[in-house]
């Protein structure tokens, strides 16, 4: 799957064979980020460098706040209270403590911890932006969230707190916490500290934070961020999988490949459709079994609509993906903070910190995930259905009567696809009244984001089992033989699961497929066979 973007720097190359290479260091200056630069940083543990010039024009647009700070007039977010307080006039010797104030008021999520690779993508993301200059930051604060992703110090973000809007407040309070030397931390090796600790331990001097600083590290859709480009790397892995396991199905259940003919899929150009389409062609090609039943002695007239539909609906998946990577492309190139620092040097509110964009993508992408996986599970089904599995042992058991076989394997996925259903339900329509209704319309983007979370971990699990399924099929079908690059994936899954046999424990099975899968050997064991696919 391929995502079109249009990012300013890129953090991954290629080697001569073609492997996508991460790069050691991110530039992080006025230019948007890339999604490898995220991917690099949040999961890779790549370093961060700061571009010089940015950092000069960050020193210029500082310059501002500070003559605004000595105005005997109240500018927003530099000499004045938040949110509902906003009109309060806050004299220059306690601005300091409005800032700390407004950070440690602000820390206030509450649940499980979030993960490393979300708190490393926001604090880059936050970072970004304030290197475009529009926030009024001092160079040395954005040096020190530098220093703090390079040390790995992971500051503790909860699940809970965000709304969307004023962007994600707590998540954000929360690492500007552990940059005021505050807070809770873990370190590279994962070990809990005192926010202090970890940046004692890194050499890292605390930032005391000066007007309009609290603000500007508080302020943006950087965990909804985080998260969607996250998604989207894991998708573009997972919407290839659902190709490969859609194509060993159609395979070991002696359906047709006839259906995704290239002048078929041109009668309905949809570009998501056509691709998917294409990798199934790919994957199917020079199969034994497919051509053991091809012709017209074939007594199917038409396969069931979750193998013969795959590409349809794999590729409206493909397609709400490419939107959703459309949005979070623009989002990467944006400059959010409330008031922001104009070009011209003006000093203006504004709502630019509102989730909606990304909370509508965001949860588009977890219905196309619930209704990739509930095709998935389908195919499963069918595979163990003697009346629809076209001569295979009823659940695939080695001793029907005696044996399970596969059966409650599929409850798994059956389960997992229940689940999926309701997080479908989008979070963005929600809104809920808050700061004294100042803020009265919220985009509740973050919780959109943590159920994609969840919602893709299930995909991948679903499409474990179907592959894992498929395989124990694909055996039962000797001594005709799979298709190279279907039974490259047959022989990997080999290396964690057993072929046909009496029952046994499923679970560390299921666990070891489902890793395949999570760490893209699926995806590679199918490549190297059928090279190309998108």
């Amino acid at each position: 799957m391929t995502l079109t973007t249009t990012p300013q720097t890129s953090a991954s190359a290629h080697d001569q064979s073609g492997a996508s290479v991460i790069a050691a260091t991110v530039v992080v200056g006025t230019g948007a980020l890339s999604f490898a630069d995220v991917i690099a940083v949040a999961r890779h543990n790549a370093r961060v460098s700061l571009d010089p010039t940015s950092l000069q024009q960050v020193a210029a647009t500082r310059t501002i706040i500070d003559a605004l700070a000595a105005d005997t007039e109240p500018h927003y977010g530099i000499s004045t209270g938040f949110g509902a307080l906003a009109t309060t006039f806050i004299t220059s010797d306690r601005r300091a403590q409005l800032q700390a104030s407004l950070v440690r008021s602000h820390a206030a999520g509450s649940g499980p911890e979030v993960e490393r690779e979300v708190v490393r993508a926001l604090m880059l993301l936050r970072l970004s932006t304030l290197m475009t200059g529009r926030t009024g930051v001092r160079p040395a604060t954005a040096e020190t969230y530098a220093a703090v992703l390079n040390a790995q110090i992971t500051p503790v973000v909860h699940e809970y707190g965000s709304l969307g809007c004023s962007g994600d407040l707590a998540p954000l309070a929360h690492c500007a916490l552990v940059v005021m030397g505050e807070g809770q931390a873990r370190d590279a090796s994962g070990a809990l500290l005192g926010g202090g600790d970890a940046l004692a331990t890194a050499g890292i001097r605390p930032v005391v934070l000066a007007e309009k600083e609290g603000l500007a590290l508080i302020n943006g859709t950087d965990g909804m961020l985080g998260m969607l480009v996250l998604a989207l790397d894991d998708l573009a892995r997972l919407l290839v999988t659902a190709d490969i396991a859609a194509a060993m199905s159609v395979e070991a259940l002696l359906g047709t490949d006839a259906v995704f003919a290239a002048d078929l899929q041109q009668l309905r150009p949809q570009l998501g459709q056509t691709d998917s389409a294409a990798n199934l062609r790919r994957l199917l090609q020079g199969s034994p079994l497919v051509a053991s039943h091809a012709g017209p002695e074939d007594p199917s007239v038409q396969d069931a609509y979750s193998l013969r539909c795959a590409p349809q609906v794999h590729g409206a998946a493909r397609d709400t993906a490419t939107h959703a990577a459309l949005v979070a492309g623009r989002e990467l190139d944006s400059a959010i903070d409330n008031p922001v620092v104009t070009v011209d040097g003006r000093v203006l509110s504004n709502g630019n910190f509102h989730g909606a964009p990304l909370g509508y993508v965001l949860d588009f992408l977890a219905i196309a995930a619930a209704d990739v996986a509930s095709m998935s599970e389908r195919r499963t089904d069918r595979h163990l259905d003697g009346s629809r599995s076209k001569g295979l042992p009823r659940f695939l058991a080695h001793e029907v009567g005696v044996d399970s076989g596969l059966m409650i394997a599929q409850y798994t996925a059956a389960g997992i696809v229940s689940e999926l259903k309701r997080l479908a339900v989008p979070a963005s329509v929600d809104s809920i009244p808050s700061s004294a209704m100042q803020e009265d319309h919220v985009s509740m983007g973050w919780h959109a984001a943590r159920k994609l979370r969840r919602s893709l971990d299930g995909l991948g699990r679903v499409l474990a089992i179907e592959i894992m399924t498929a395989a124990r099929s694909l055996d039962l079908r000797a001594p005709l033989e799979p298709g190279a690059a279907t039974g490259a994936v047959r022989d990997l899954v080999r290396t964690v699961a057993a072929g046909p046999g009496h029952d046994r424990f499923l679970s560390p099975e299921i666990e070891g497929v489902v890793a395949l899968v999570a760490s893209g050997a699926v995806r590679a064991a199918a490549e190297c066979e059928a090279p190309e696919l998108v």
